[in-house]
């Protein structure tokens, strides 16, 4: 269900709430350039019916209310529009909000997709508010890979992916040498969406069991 949320700054924006009220595990789930559509409520609902409570925050909503896009390049174009025009800051004052909305005493990870990889990256070093954090193909983890995690880390990469060169997840890996990566062969950016050309389900299928076993080790 759609809901409501207050930044500390007092910006207002939407979210997307799934899952049992009354979990002891709980998860702000981060979207891709392309906003809280189709795909990430079918994520939210995929994650619900796993146990967990669940807060997508709709991050386009300080440049743009209601952002829903689709996948073509034309979409590509002005989700990259819509993100030049929110600051980092801001989107983790998004981010703290959403976790501010899970259940109270729930064990708290952040999992995020493209852009949101990126942003669950910086859930696990520039916040205190999760346990465990799972980011897929972010394209700016490895500008922020020297940032010290807060908690465990899990990363996902396709081996294809023309936006993340293999040099980059390396770099990450040399630097990061306690977070768990795992790279998929023949994979592509957005593996795991099954809206997207490059959808890979066996991929999808083995990052996802891995995310799982991942959360279920550390958020119980």
């Amino acid at each position: 269900m759609k809901i409501e949320l207050t930044a500390s700054d007092g910006h207002r924006f939407s979210a997307w709430r799934a899952g049992p009220a009354e979990a002891t595990k709980a998860l702000v789930v981060v979207q891709e350039i392309f906003g809280v559509n189709r795909h990430m409520r079918h994520v939210c609902e995929g994650f619900a019916n796993q146990g967990f409570a669940v807060v997508s925050p709709a991050l386009f909503d300080r440049a743009e209310r209601d952002a829903e896009l689709g996948y073509e390049q034309a979409d590509v174009q002005r989700g990259l529009a819509l993100r030049k025009q929110i600051s980092d800051e801001q989107v983790m004052l998004d981010i703290e909000a959403a976790a501010a909305a899970l259940p109270a005493g729930a064990a708290r990870g952040i999992i995020g997709y493209c852009w949101g990889g990126s942003i669950a990256w910086w859930g696990a070093t520039r916040s205190r508010s999760f346990k465990a954090a799972v980011g897929y193909y972010g394209g700016g983890i490895a500008a922020s890979r020297a940032e010290k995690p807060n908690c465990p880390v899990q990363l996902h990469f396709g081996a294809e992916d023309k936006g993340i060169p293999l040099t980059d997840v390396e770099a990450i890996r040399a630097a990061q040498p306690g977070v768990e990566i795992h790279v998929y062969p023949g994979a592509g950016h957005g593996f795991s969406c099954e809206e997207r050309s490059s959808y890979s389900p066996t991929d999808a299928i083995l990052a996802e069991q891995r995310s799982l076993a991942f959360l279920a080790k550390h958020l119980g």
